[in-house]
């Protein structure tokens, strides 16, 4: 078994090394790289797809919306080996899309990489792990409405991306950065709604 992520050039790096099947990617090849037992590495290549020019891709906010709400429902109720409807791990991308995605993220992913530390931890622990939990299905149950506001989607995508990331480099600063990130999002969006 892989031992567990510890920055974004890792997870990419894990990505990009998945053989796929007919020139395509399942979401459940995915998931086994990263690993299925952590919320932290999920959420965070959740957040990536959201964030990444995969999002253009249509039924993908949705899918990916779906897997936070799962994802996160279960971390809540204490889980510690996370399930998926086979309907949502066989969802699949081309491997060209997917290398593409992986390129436009890599330099970036380097630069975040060096700002990551341990601190705050209460913030990335405990009870903040359920804070970040609720507050990334609050994320995920309004995600049918960011349909409607262009590039909301990837708004949330960041926030989802951080408080994965949060939880990978058990970085709090990293939390704080996606609960403003959050409420900043929500408020515009309201805006731009009403």
């Amino acid at each position: 078994m892989a031992h567990e992520l510890e920055n974004i050039e890792e997870m990419l790096d894990r990505i990009s090394e998945i053989e796929g099947e007919n020139d395509r990617v399942s979401l459940g090849a995915i998931i086994e790289a990263v690993g299925s037992r952590s919320f932290g590495p999920l959420m965070l290549t959740v957040g990536f797809f959201m964030v990444s020019p995969l999002s253009g891709v249509p039924g993908m906010p949705t899918t990916m919306a779906t897997m936070v709400l799962l994802i996160a429902l279960q971390m809540i109720i204490g889980r510690d080996h996370f399930w998926l409807p086979a309907w949502l791990l066989k969802r699949s991308v081309t491997r060209k899309r997917l290398d593409k995605a992986m390129s436009w993220m890599k330099m970036p992913a380097r630069h975040i990489d060096l700002l990551l530390k341990p601190r705050l931890a209460i913030l990335v622990r405990s009870v903040g792990t359920y804070a970040i939990a609720v507050s990334c299905v609050t994320i995920a149950a309004g995600m049918p409405i960011m349909e409607l506001v262009p590039f909301s989607a990837s708004a949330a995508g960041v926030a989802v991306g951080a408080f994965g990331l949060a939880l990978v480099a058990r970085d709090g600063l990293v939390a704080l950065f996606a609960y403003l990130w959050t409420g900043v999002s929500v408020v515009l969006i309201m805006r731009y709604i009403f």
